[in-house]
C-alpha cells in the first residue's frame, strides 16, 4: 500500500528561530512570524526525517497572488517548498522575496 504524500497533524510548537509559540493547524510546518521550518518530514506530515536542521526561507515566487516560500536546510542542504499560509507574516514574505535567490 502506498503512503500518503500529505498526512495532516495537529501540532502545536515554538519556533526554534524566534521562540514564537504557534498553534498548528494541522498542515502549519513553518512559522507564520518568522516564517523558518524544521527539516522533520521526508514527506509533508510523515515526520520521518532524521535531520532535524533548521530550514531557512531562501526565496519566495508569486504567481497569480499566491506566494511560494522556497527552504533550504542549513543542516543537510535538502531543499523544499510550501504556499505562504493566511496568517503568514506578509512584511517577511515580501522581505525574502526582495532578496536574491541564495542558491
Amino acid at each position: 500500500m502506498q503512503e500518503k504524500r500529505f498526512q495532516k497533524r495537529v501540532e502545536d510548537f515554538v519556533c526554534e528561530k524566534c521562540g514564537k509559540k504557534v498553534e498548528g493547524k494541522g498542515y502549519t510546518d513553518h512559522c507564520p512570524q518568522c516564517l523558518w521550518s524544521k527539516h522533520v518530514d521526508v514527506n509533508p506530515g510523515d515526520r520521518k526525517s532524521e535531520c532535524g536542521g533548521l530550514m531557512e526561507p531562501i526565496g519566495v515566487e508569486v504567481k497569480s497572488d499566491q506566494y511560494t516560500i522556497y527552504y533550504r536546510c542549513t543542516k543537510c542542504g535538502f531543499k523544499h517548498r510550501v504556499k505562504s499560509a493566511p496568517d503568514d507574516n506578509f512584511d517577511e514574505i515580501i522581505k525574502i522575496a526582495n532578496r536574491p535567490l541564495r542558491e
